[in-house]
């Protein structure tokens, strides 16, 4: 078949791959309106491993990354080399691989629904819906891993499915599967249930396959399975998990605690020498409570409020006021379990895979701290969901014209308010959650340091070591060399803090009156960056109630116009 055929037959999938790569690049370097700490993180690190061959706390192309505070899988950061290489630490450079995995993911839901229902018409479908999806389109335009994680379990799975037809590539789909746990978190819990379930159900069109076919496969499941497993046991994997869990989760202990000594108080008994009445182990131990909090969560998860109202209440995760669906499709969904459940016609493994994925998609979030409504840690389930809401249009579609009209457009106009809030209020709304200000002030320092002898960063906003490794582009060796975190000196009138080179981090001491009396402790050869929450005014609208005896260099806002940060000096 020639392109033009090849065009034209898929003109439709094709105008949809254009629309949905519009959406997911337009602004994408100014919407969202910064970097956050974690986006930078994935810079940093993809422009050490490019500069150092190490990622920035000097570990040789590692397995998982170690960055300040944990461990990170590593396809997505490794996916950040070349368009960091080629745009330098920014949205662009971070972002990009992003949305490409982004636009992917469409074509890979498209080709999986053809592949599983044999119907094409519902393919296009699936791929229109989760081209405009405010959940695809959120994590599309920002430096998370998870569309990443969607394209390879679609792509692997669309591949299985194909292969049981003739096993040549079924390698490929193993390949790609069992990569996903480096990729992120919540698939090392997903991807052995789904190979489980995979080889249960579908084991007599696997074994039927050709013998070496099935050699290829089992290959690659030994090499890249162990690769992946070692990651995941033994270079910092799991450390993760270990935080987020609801197994670890400190209060556990507090409040069962709490509960028993109201149950003794009800009954009347006071003191703090008797023991429990077995009833009270009973109904409060750690297992009840780690199993209400699983339960919350997994309901949560499929919430109206979560999917189709208010979404995650992180900022970053959704944007205000907007659900992971649109609530028009509220009833598209609704109408697809029913109809897809109840229909005769369509395959029972089918429909089971679906209930799996959906299920087996939910409990590695709801495992996890506040993971009922953690959008990245369920997007796991947006395929499935994706699924049944085009199967509900579909059938949409074999009704009366009148309802197919005011179905899509109330669609087109909760569409357009969604674009009209990302754009317009989003960036007001999440201006702090995205870290706002620090790459200007960093760039500030960067222009203007050489006339300084030491510049200390503040630490009175968040931990700023990644702010200003990232935002400075600071040489990887030099950090890896000098690491700041544990590299501490005494500093007078901020006490111990911690540098690298002439660049420190910390805030003056408050019991010295903080930045009040900082004219005390610096020179004219000192810089200061200071968080506009170290001081109670407004010095962007009244720059005279700065702090005496400093010169105020500059002031860096937020784009709502209220100051962020503030570069200081001791007044000559």
């Amino acid at each position: 078949m020639n392109l033009k055929k090849i065009i034209f037959k898929n003109v439709i999938l094709i105008v949809i791959l254009l629309v949905a790569s519009f959406l997911r690049l337009y602004k994408i370097s100014s919407d969202p309106v910064s970097l956050f700490g974690d986006e930078l993180d994935v810079g940093y690190h993809a422009y050490s491993i490019l500069k150092t061959g190490k990622d920035y706390s000097g570990n040789f192309m590692p397995l998982h990354f170690q960055s300040l505070a944990e461990w990170r899988t590593p396809l997505y950061l490794y996916s950040a080399v070349p368009t960091v290489a080629i745009f330098g630490i920014n949205a662009l450079g971070v972002r990009l691989p992003a949305a490409i995995f982004g636009i992917l993911g469409i074509l890979g839901i498209y080709l999986l629904i053809k592949e599983l229902t044999d119907n094409k018409n519902l393919g296009l479908i699936s791929a229109a819906i989760l081209a405009i999806n405010p959940w695809h389109l959120q994590y599309s335009r920002t430096g998370f891993e998870v569309t990443m994680l969607l394209t390879f379990l679609l792509f692997g799975l669309y591949i299985f499915f194909k292969s049981l037809k003739n096993g040549k590539y079924l390698w490929l789909s193993a390949g790609l599967l069992v990569l996903t746990p480096l990729i992120y978190s919540t698939a090392k819990l997903f991807t052995p249930f789904l190979l489980v379930f995979l080889i249960i159900f579908f084991k007599k069109e696997i074994f039927s396959l050709p013998k070496k076919y099935l050699i290829n496969t089992l290959i690659t499941l030994l090499i890249l399975g162990g690769i992946t497993s070692y990651a995941v046991l033994f270079s910092g994997g799991g450390q993760r998990f270990n935080y987020i869990s609801v197994f670890s989760d400190p209060i556990v202990e507090p409040e069962v605690g709490t509960l028993r000594l109201q149950d003794s108080r009800f009954r009347g008994e006071t003191g703090t020498g008797l023991s429990p009445k077995l009833l009270d182990r009973i109904m409060h131990n750690k297992f009840v409570f780690w199993g209400n909090t699983i339960s919350n969560n997994f309901l949560e998860s499929l919430s109206v409020e979560f999917l189709f109202a208010k979404g995650d209440p992180n900022p970053r995760h959704s944007s205000t006021g907007v659900g992971e669906f649109y609530k028009v499709e509220f009833i598209a969904i609704i109408l697809g379990l029913i109809l897809f459940i109840s229909d005769k016609n369509q395959n029972f493994k089918l429909k089971l895979f679906i209930l799996f994925w959906i299920i087996a998609g939910i409990i590695p979030a709801s495992i996890t701290r506040d993971g009922g409504n953690h959008a990245t840690r369920l997007i796991l389930i947006l395929p499935p969901l994706i699924f049944l809401i085009s199967y509900g249009v579909k059938k949409l579609f074999e009704m009366k014209k009148i309802v197919i009209i005011i179905y899509f457009a109330i669609l087109i106009l909760e569409f357009g308010s969604y674009l009209h809030l990302y754009y317009i209020h989003y960036p007001w709304d999440s201006e702090r959650w995205w870290h706002t200000g620090w790459k200007e002030s960093i760039q500030t320092i960067k222009g203007i340091e050489k006339d300084y002898d030491k510049v200390i960063i503040t630490m009175a906003d968040e931990p700023a070591w990644i702010f200003f490794a990232g935002w400075y582009e600071y040489p990887p060796s030099l950090w890896q060399k000098e690491f700041p975190i544990g590299n501490d000196v005494e500093v007078a009138g901020f006490g111990k803090i911690s540098h690298t080179g002439k660049f420190y981090f910390g805030s003056p001491n408050k019991d010295e009156n903080g930045i009040y009396g900082l004219e005390k402790v610096i020179t004219e050869k000192d810089l200061y960056l200071a968080s506009a929450k170290e001081i109670p005014w407004n010095l962007i609208m009244d720059p005279t109630k700065k702090p005496n005896g400093l010169t105020l260099i500059k002031s860096i806002a937020f784009p709502s116009g209220e100051p962020a940060f503030y570069l200081f000096t001791k007044a000559k």
